[in-house]
């Protein structure tokens, strides 16, 4: 059995979850202790199971799978770390009730779309104990919990922080290697071996030509003219990043306006005369937001009414809807149990990030007037529809909250990285040899 679910706190519950799946295969092998982190052991059978749930999670990535010594090495690694977290959590006094553990127990259920009645028989028949899985859910609020007091509390971005940023992007636009220009060229080639007479009347020629272009006749024709280079567009050679110029055509042609022609340049070819055909700054990042309208219906699956039937129910409902039997909006109104009911189910217009991640997947995937398919969250099973989409601006403040966001998002790795290192860092680990 695969179980999936979404938390509203972690995301490592998944691949928890999955690696207790997979624990029944190996609990029929040998058994012993492969580390003791202080005095918490890690067992040869655990770092088994995540290995096998590691090799499936790569299987369905186009990543290459590691060596199986280093897999193995890198997996006990991980839970060591895990472990001493696990322990500084529960020395610092963070606690989880059990109601968190039933409210986390009722999402995996309502994910798969079954009862927790259900949800116990099949975990029981794939070996796995109540208590168990339970407790595995416990060691990950503990760990979420943890790392966003610990991490995620250090990650101070300050109003600077956000000035600085907005001042490095605006820098980036005016960099003349983010510029994008488009310059024409009239090449005086000169041969590699030429005679001083030749070089001396290619010398002449250049001189000549520029004072040509420069006292108004037409560059394209002058080019068609006298150029070596590819004359089929006038010698423009494209609207390209300035970084894929020569570096010796940017320096010349970097002050210029648009349509002004440089001095001389000489390189190894020859002679060169530029012009600025056509300058443009690079596309700003996008400082606008898709807004979705949508509604929905939301039914709650209880002890009278498992998952199995409330789907079947929402599925008749979409299909009166879509029948013309009856308008979305008169089925939200009789029959969802969200607030959003009396208004036929309509959220009105939300942003990204103000529904739950997977409410927002299967409202992000629906084209505009069609409606889903039955589907869980973490507040019960759904049926959706899109009303419309638009584009909108952010307001200035705005701008500043999604610079914080991204800020914040760029430095949350490192921060826990050294985090975890120092926790790891100081725990006694003591490594066992597999028994003779």
């Amino acid at each position: 059995m695969t179980f999936r679910v979404w938390n509203p706190i972690f995301c490592a519950l998944t691949a928890a979850l999955a690696a207790l799946a997979q624990a029944q295969p190996t609990q029929q092998q040998a058994d012993y202790i492969v580390a003791v982190v202080n005095s918490d052991p890690i067992t040869e059978s655990e770092v088994r199971s995540e290995v096998v749930r590691l090799r499936q999670e790569y299987a369905q990535q186009p990543q290459s799978l590691p060596a199986p010594d280093e897999l193995r090495k890198m997996v006990l690694e991980r839970l060591i770390g895990e472990r001493a977290q696990l322990q500084v959590a529960r020395e610092t006094g963070i606690r989880v009730d059990d109601a968190n553990i039933d409210q986390a127990e009722q999402a995996v259920a309502r994910q798969n779309q079954i009862d927790v009645p259900e949800l116990r028989r099949r975990l029981a028949k794939d070996g796995i104990a109540l208590s168990r899985f339970r407790e595995q859910l416990r060691d990950q609020f503990l760990l979420s919990r943890l790392r966003e007091r610990e991490v995620e509390g250090r990650l101070r971005i300050t109003d600077q922080d956000i000035d600085r940023a907005l001042a490095e992007e605006q820098a980036k636009a005016s960099d003349p290697m983010a510029l994008e220009v488009n310059l024409a060229q009239i090449l005086i080639s000169v041969p590699e071996k030429a005679s001083q007479d030749v070089r001396a009347a290619r010398t002449e020629l250049a001189k000549k030509t520029l004072e040509r272009v420069r006292s108004g006749t037409s560059f394209e024709a002058v080019a068609v003219e006298v150029s070596a280079a590819d004359t089929s567009n006038g010698g423009q050679l494209g609207l390209r990043r300035g970084d894929r110029y020569p570096p010796l055509f940017l320096e010349a042609t970097q002050r210029l306006p648009v349509g002004g022609i440089s001095d001389i340049v000489r390189s190894d070819a020859g002679f060169h005369i530029l012009k600025v055909v056509e300058r443009k700054a690079p596309t700003p990042p996008s400082r606008a937001v898709v807004q979705t309208r949508a509604r929905h219906i939301l039914l709650r699956p209880s002890a009278q009414v498992n998952a199995k039937d409330t789907t079947a129910r929402l599925a008749e409902l979409k299909k009166k809807i879509e029948s013309g039997a009856a308008t979305f909006e008169a089925m939200a109104k009789e029959n969802s149990q969200d607030g959003s009911a009396a208004q036929g189910g309509d959220l009105g217009w939300a942003a990204p990030g103000m529904f739950v991640p997977e409410f927002e997947e299967i409202m992000g995937r629906l084209s505009e007037g069609k409606i889903s398919e039955p589907f869980a969250s973490r507040y019960g099973l759904h049926i959706l529809q899109v009303l419309e989409r638009k584009r909108v601006e952010l307001t200035q403040a705005e701008v500043r909250e999604q610079v914080r966001a991204q800020l914040r998002d760029s430095r949350y790795e490192e921060a826990f990285t050294n985090w975890a290192r120092d926790i790891r860092g100081r725990a006694f680990v003591e490594m066992r040899e597999p028994p003779l």
